[in-house]
């Protein structure tokens, strides 16, 4: 299964976790951002600051999502097959939380009562924090191992997913999301609402700090082999130049340095899972590896020149868009936007 020299399933093990890695930094900062509603949004104008930072991409980020299923499914279907099957309660909450949290955005701004935008906002807080938590439940236990019979079937319950160390690993991920979101709007933002951010994310992220120091350190005692350490060292130390860099006010090097720690600690999830891609915790010899998991040769080879081509293109596109709409936002921009409106209505009369 070779192509100039690559391994394919393996190559396409780390192009999944690469797209799962885009995925937790890119849309890690708006779940965040979401969160944050509840802590930073004082006023309806606060709120709207906050969901305008995020405004012009959040959807381009969820698509990562989007690729990383499609080419899970087609590169891996039988890990596809038992993961989606397995943790289907929970994935369908991770997507109904998305689908709340999508409309909310594009709802909450069609009425003027305040009580119509509260429950639309409740409604981006909880369709953000829920996803945030699950995720880092669904890939604790793959990392973990779950049981699974002769076939790959997950035989257990919803409830064997919420073992002490996956609800660890949900609350590491809720807390590096928030504190991610929190030093976003630091770099979006100005003004009042952006110092109250920069002390936000300095509270969350000390929180964050122990918790993902016990995450991580558990998986390295009962998982860790390969590259784990190294990538879990750089994680941490990542996390805290990103706490210091926060605490001086240099907010463009705090997100960089957020951004790298969830990138590695991702990374570090993968390496201690390879070679397995599904683990079974009942019966070694049942669990899922990169090769028993993998599409054909001919599959994984259409997919590598497919990826060759195209994945370049969608990232040029959306580093055009994050550069496009890199302009800080404050209270004076929404409430502008406001007087333009309410003119623009004026003339039309």
């Amino acid at each position: 299964m070779d192509l100039a020299g690559f391994d394919l399933p393996t190559l396409w093990f780390w192009i999944v976790a690469a797209l799962f890695i885009g995925y937790f930094v890119l849309d890690g900062f708006d779940f965040g951002v979401g969160m944050t509603l509840q802590f930073l949004g004082r006023d309806d104008v606060d709120r709207r600051v906050l969901i305008n930072t995020i405004g012009p991409v959040w959807d381009l980020n969820e698509t990562w999502v989007i690729v990383a299923g499609a080419a899970l499914f087609a590169a891996f279907p039988e890990w596809y097959a038992t993961l989606f099957s397995g943790f289907y309660l929970a994935l369908l909450v991770i997507l109904l939380a998305l689908i709340a949290r999508g409309v909310s955005f594009e709802y909450r701004h069609q009425r003027p009562e305040a009580s119509w935008k509260a429950r639309f906002d409740l409604m981006i807080i909880i369709g953000s924090a829920v996803p945030a938590m699950l995720w880092g439940v669904a890939f604790a236990n793959i990392v973990q191992g779950v049981p699974l019979d002769a076939e790959h079937n997950y035989i257990g319950t919803f409830f064997d997913l919420l073992s002490p160390y996956a609800l660890l690993g949900g609350l590491t991920t809720l807390m590096l999301f928030f504190t991610h979101g929190a030093v976003f709007v630091t770099l979006k933002t100005a003004g009042e609402i952006r110092e109250r951010a920069q002390r936000l994310a300095a509270r969350s992220g000390a929180i964050t700090v122990v918790v993902a120091a016990a995450f991580l350190l558990w998986t390295g005692f009962a998982h860790g082999a390969g590259w784990f350490w190294p990538l879990a060292a750089v994680a941490a130390a990542s996390l805290v130049a990103a706490l210091l860099a926060n605490l001086r006010g240099a907010e463009g090097v705090s997100f960089t340095f957020m951004a790298v720690s969830i990138a590695t600690a991702v990374a570090a999830l993968f390496a201690a899972l390879f070679p397995d891609v599904m683990p079974a915790s009942n019966d070694a010899a049942n669990g899922l590896t990169i090769e028993n998991a993998a599409s054909s040769p001919y599959t994984l080879t259409v997919m590598s020149w497919t990826a060759l081509i195209f994945l370049p293109l969608i990232l040029a596109y959306q580093g055009w868009t994050y550069w496009v709409f890199r302009k800080r936002i404050t209270r004076q921009t929404i409430e502008n936007a406001e007087l333009d409106q309410s003119a623009a209505e004026e003339a039309a009369r």
